[in-house]
């Protein structure tokens, strides 16, 4: 079984768990591959990306329904668990032993941490994050805000970009940035 293939059923369990964390999950797939190109990823890379992208909150399929469709904040232990969904995810992806899975599964698991350290799981900062995940992470947090979520309305386009600016060298690489802003974000 390919790695596609296989990537195609998690989908479709994640779909039949929370279609709305699937249609995000495209959405960011689509976006993650734009700056993939951008930032002239190799092919290899690109397919890794594309695959990471697709599946990378498939570790919410171990959320509780309570704190995954919450509709307001989350208190601190919620936050946590919900937060254990990159380390779910890589540990999912891990356990399926096909080519390049682990890489995949590396990916998945950083696509949260931040260019300062303060992101999850391991607070990894600048370069020591994997580049897949700083590429997927800024098409995540641009996806996560223009779309409405249960606990806060869509944002406009020029509301999330002046976000991502405020974010730059705390959330997000700044070079990967620009590149999103330059030849990706104003196709969306």
């Amino acid at each position: 079984m390919s790695p596609e293939h296989f990537a195609r059923t998690l989908i479709t369990t994640l779909d039949e768990r929370d279609g709305h964390t699937r249609e995000h999950s495209d959405r960011v797939a689509t976006l993650a591959g734009e700056l993939g190109r951008a930032c002239r990823l190799s092919q290899r890379e690109l397919r890794l990306l594309r695959l990471a992208s697709a599946m990378h909150d498939i570790g919410k399929i171990g959320i509780p329904d309570q704190i995954l469709r919450k509709p307001g904040r989350f208190s601190a232990d919620e936050w946590q668990v919900m937060q254990s969904h990159a380390v779910r995810g890589e540990r999912i992806l891990r356990s399926i032993g096909i080519d390049g899975m682990d890489e995949v599964a590396t990916i998945v698991r950083h696509h949260h941490e931040r260019y300062d350290g303060s992101g999850y799981p391991d607070g990894f900062a600048g370069e020591d994050i994997p580049a897949l995940a700083r590429v997927l992470g800024i098409a995540d947090s641009y996806d996560a805000m223009a779309m409405p979520r249960p606990y806060h309305p869509a944002r406009t386009h020029a509301e999330v970009m002046a976000t991502l600016e405020r974010e730059e060298s705390g959330k997000h690489d700044p070079t990967i940035l620009a590149l999103f802003r330059s030849r990706v974000a104003g196709r969306h």
